[in-house]
């Protein structure tokens, strides 16, 4: 069986969907169905199964900015690809984000199934209702990864959907921790108002002096939070890091720290720290608890609260015993959403999708054999 995993979001910049396309690609091929990621890339593709199609351009989505291509040229290499490669199922994650994904589901080449991934609220789904809903009624079959997903695309699209979860990469190539002498809090994601790295870094002032962080990533707010550290010796800036980095430094540190206010649809970062031994503190968010149940798997703080933040930080840094409690539940529960767990449902829907196809294909008519009435 040939799949084409459609992704709207650029490669080579660093994301949830990206990370969960490529993690999902590589489990489906182990498992032997023959898995190829069309997606945009600012740069050369991360490995040969994926098929570029073009630069990104930085587009509000979600409280965030989005690395789409909306552009015609990146639509024209879609729809190309998708003609010559000639899929048997086509696996749209995020089918409305303007693009490939909707290019392909516009196009509609083989069958479709769309794994829906935003939470919260969409502006594009309110006000193009009608449009979107057509486009949506294109595939067929509907996948979302949280409840928060499930309800935002159900409300606004209408339409059922299958509850599946993002999985974790429990076989991923584990790399050299990145050692460190003092204790310290590792923080990775886009610097952005809904992230909350600016309640970790006032949460850092309630912490005793030895206590170090590491914040992975920029983004629209990194100057202005680097200004509101001035310069503290503590705080090192990495910039954007490569995922062989964020590893070493989720197996270095001694705190994986989330401090996000709203936006966040399903956690896999907190998954990843699971996976790498790494306890966990973050904010009380719906997507995160259900992925990281509170006092089990990590502390969840109240979001916006810096002090609590910094409370439950403390606990988990000098309280070695509930260090270790949460390490030992959360890599338990990492189990739970292993990537290939989540390929081995996705390749179930595959090959139903196929079988529905290869039925509703018109047969041949045969001519009559030569003496034949």
């Amino acid at each position: 069986m040939r799949v084409g995993l459609v992704c709207p979001y650029s490669l080579t910049i660093p994301g949830g969907v990206q990370g969960q396309v490529m993690g999902l690609a590589r489990s489906l091929r182990r498992m032997g169905v023959e898995a190829r990621v069309l997606a945009p890339c600012d740069g050369p593709p991360p490995d040969e199964s994926v098929t570029p199609l073009g630069n990104s351009l930085p587009t509000a989505a979600n409280g965030s900015i989005a690395p789409l291509a909306p552009d015609p040229p990146a639509q024209l290499r879609t729809i190309r690809v998708l003609r010559d490669e000639q899929f048997d199922v086509i696996h749209l994650h995020e089918p409305l984000a303007p693009g490939p994904t909707n290019t392909a589901a516009v196009m509609k080449s083989a069958p479709l199934l769309g794994t829906f991934h935003r939470a919260g609220h969409s502006t594009a789904y309110q006000y193009l209702r009608p449009l979107v809903r057509a486009v949506a009624n294109r595939l067929d079959h509907r996948c979302a990864v949280s409840d928060d997903a499930r309800r935002l695309a159900q409300g606004e699209l209408g339409g059922e959907y299958e509850l599946v979860f993002n999985g974790v990469e429990l076989e991923a190539p584990s790399a050299e921790p990145i050692k460190t002498s003092q204790p310290t809090i590792f923080f990775v994601g886009r610097h952005e108002p809904r992230k909350g790295l600016g309640i970790l870094i006032e949460a850092l002032h309630h912490l005793p002096p030895e206590v170090q962080l590491w914040v992975g990533g920029d983004g629209p707010e990194t100057d202005a939070l680097k200004a509101q550290t001035g310069n503290d010796p503590r705080v090192e800036w990495l910039g954007r890091i490569s995922e062989a980095e964020k590893q070493a430094r989720l197996q270095g540190a001694d705190v994986f720290c989330a401090p996000s206010l709203f936006g966040e649809s399903f956690g896999v970062v907190l998954l990843e720290a699971m996976a790498a031994r790494t306890p966990i503190v973050a904010s009380d968010l719906d997507a995160y608890a259900i992925v990281a149940r509170p006092g089990r798997d990590a502390l969840l703080s109240e979001p916006g609260n810096a002090a609590a933040l910094a409370v439950a930080l403390k606990r988990v840094l000098f309280d070695p015993d509930t260090a270790g409690s949460l390490v030992e539940s959360g890599l338990d529960r990492a189990q739970q959403f292993s990537m290939d767990k989540l390929a081995g449902r996705y390749a179930e829907i595959y090959a139903d999708l196929a079988a529905r196809r290869r039925v509703r294909a018109p047969k041949r008519e045969t001519s009559p054999n030569k003496g034949e009435l």
